[in-house]
């Protein structure tokens, strides 16, 4: 396969070879990104989808037609790797919805784009706030032989587990899971900067939808929001839609990280995160069943990037960057960590950019179109 198109990074027109694998990336003499119609970038990545087009990943009953279905909505929005996420809930549900995602990965044609799974609790804070939209039911402990049930169902895919580090285990934890390769992150946290810059010690090194999750009301100084932001170890996710973080934080929040250290998330979620109801409103926000408690988004990841562009004043190669190579580093994600250079894997998107607008036109995934014409 063959594109010409300006390359989002370096702002040259290229052409790109590939197959599997990209094997030539070319600069066109004497020509301008600009005069190109259309865009080429590395496939999104998405450390954090609950659920996508009306499925939910959490529920250990979803098959694999309906996985299939959306990832083909995943596609669509110029995804090409993805981290199903699941939710606190009792120690049965968690490992069904694990075992069960890792049956589908194995058993559909395109399951490679199931990435590796994202465990979003249990081990999380219990207080009203910080807890967010996670069932206070099932909230407990870091254990690590409960970690160890989960690899096991997964196949040994639990690559990023968010926890709150003020637990007593958390820092034994975190040291277990993060020599064994798993990232963790400080989520869903009401935590001290002490036992914040324990868990960074220990090994954390990413932050989980940073801003949101937390009480209404916290001292002005000293509180678990600055402390992530002030930790240079610590990158962090957000979730950049129309809802979960307001302007001035999300500017304030980018400086502080820089764009290297930012992610771009969805949060993504379906009718249901496991046991828990929602009710996806007019406006786009996506509740608690009857409620008014923000529980997940209906964000994709082509209207995340323009919304950061839009909100943030960064650049749009910089906004890609937060939904491909620097997830790709922070998720260890192999075969994606350079961009487009030969000999990474070929999960390539090609977009147009018109007014503030993303459009996916192509979406190749290790070379297979799986989003576009024909």
């Amino acid at each position: 396969m063959t594109c010409k198109d300006g390359y989002i990074f370096s702002n040259e027109l290229i052409d790109l070879e590939f197959d599997r694998t990209i094997s030539h990336v070319d600069p066109v003499l004497n020509a301008r990104a600009e005069a190109a119609p259309t865009w080429l970038a590395p496939g999104f990545i998405d450390l954090q989808v609950n659920g996508f087009a009306g499925v939910d990943f959490n529920s250990p009953a979803t098959q694999g037609e309906s996985m299939a279905a959306a990832m083909d909505a995943i596609f669509a929005t110029g995804v090409t790797r993805f981290f199903p996420t699941v939710i606190t809930a009792s120690p049965e549900r968690i490992l069904s919805a694990l075992a069960n995602l890792a049956r589908i990965r194995e058993t559909l044609p395109r399951g490679e784009a199931m990435e590796a799974f994202h465990v979003e609790g249990p081990h999380i804070s219990a207080e009203d706030g910080p807890r967010g939209a996670h069932p206070a039911a099932w909230v407990r402990a870091p254990d690590i032989e409960e970690y160890k049930r989960w690899q096991d169902a997964a196949g040994g895919d639990v690559r990023l587990i968010t926890l709150a580090p003020e637990w007593p285990q958390a820092t034994r934890y975190i040291e277990h899971i993060t020599g064994e390769g798993v990232v963790a992150s400080i989520g869903h946290t009401a935590a001290t900067a002490e036992q914040i810059r324990d868990a960074v010690h220990a090994g954390a090194t990413l932050s989980t939808h940073l801003g949101n999750a937390g009480h209404p009301t916290l001292p002005r100084h000293r509180n678990y929001l600055w402390e992530q932001l002030a930790e240079d170890r610590l990158a962090a996710s957000f979730i950049v839609d129309a809802f979960h973080l307001p302007d001035a934080f999300l500017r304030v929040a980018l400086r502080s990280k820089g764009v290297d250290r930012s992610v771009l998330v969805t949060d993504a979620v379906g009718p249901t995160i496991g046991e828990v109801e929602l009710d996806h409103l007019a406006d786009d926000r996506v509740v608690l069943k009857g409620g008014s408690r923000l529980a997940g988004s209906g964000l994709r990841m082509d209207r995340a990037i323009a919304n950061t562009v839009r909100r943030t004043g960064v650049g749009l190669g910089e906004a890609v960057a937060m939904a491909t190579i620097n997830p790709a580093r922070v998720g260890r994600v192999r075969g994606r960590l350079r961009g487009l250079q030969p000999g990474e894997r070929a999960d390539v998107v090609r977009f147009r950019w018109d007014d503030g607008v993303l459009s996916i036109l192509e979406t190749y995934l290790s070379g297979e179109r799986v989003f576009g014409e024909v």
